[in-house]
């Protein structure tokens, strides 16, 4: 047999063979799947935090200092994302993927993306210029929030795989996260808002709102953005 024979041997095999589906009650770790035509469905929220202007980061600055800006980010988006019960399912360079479910997912994501915006403002950029007063870098970022029903399966090949998230929460969260206008930082669909309790549409006695009604044009979806953060303590 050919490695062309092979390849398409492959293709075969993942069109011809019928998918095996079930109803999954936790977000599910790369073991809980098979590699063949093998899926958990679920009813998540998708989150993905996305460090802004890495590129000029990378280029403008020393190796060193990069890195500890990326860990800085990322090591505290993931204590976020934990603390409010969220799966960390993916990372991608200077991003992070998580999954929430459960009866208040919307809510608890939401709330994860208004605190990450409190650690980056609060704590990540005063501790960066007071350690490194010389240099003039500022960290901003997006976190992009979205739910549907999602089709989670593995990928790639055997001793070499990850799981697969299928559905448009991951795909528009990944899209809300990529936005980057001045100010603003937090982003959820229309569907999101819509679930979400009270607590994280206004804030506190004076009831005054967190988030603006905004319409993407190109995606042809509603979607709601704000600069508003979350304490952690």
């Amino acid at each position: 047999m050919t490695f062309t024979d092979e390849l398409d041997e492959a293709v075969d095999e993942i069109f011809q063979t019928q998918w095996k589906n079930r109803d999954g009650d936790k977000v599910p770790e790369a073991e809980d799947v098979r590699l063949g035509n093998d899926a958990v469905l679920l009813d998540g929220t998708v989150l993905y935090a996305d460090l802004a202007n890495s590129t000029a980061l990378v280029n403008s600055f020393p190796n060193w200092y990069a890195a500890e800006v990326y860990k800085s980010y990322l090591v505290c988006a993931c204590k976020v994302i934990r603390k409010n019960g969220g799966e960390i399912t993916a990372f991608d360079g200077d991003r992070v993927m998580a999954v929430y479910i459960g009866d208040h997912k919307n809510t608890a994501a939401t709330r994860t993306a208004l605190q990450i915006n409190y650690v980056v403002q609060k704590l990540i950029n005063p501790k960066l210029k007071a350690s490194y007063p010389d240099k003039s870098c500022t960290v901003t970022q997006s976190v992009g929030v979205d739910t549907s029903k999602l089709f989670v399966a593995k990928t790639g090949i055997r001793g070499s795989n990850d799981l697969v998230w299928v559905g448009r929460a991951a795909n528009y969260a990944a899209k809300l996260s990529s936005l980057r206008e001045p100010g603003y930082s937090s982003y959820i669909t229309a569907a999101v808002y819509k679930a979400m309790h009270q607590s994280v549409k206004c804030e506190g006695q004076q009831n005054q709102p967190m988030w603006e009604s905004r319409v993407w044009e190109k995606l042809g979806i509603s979607f709601y953005r704000s600069s508003w953060w979350w304490d952690t303590a």
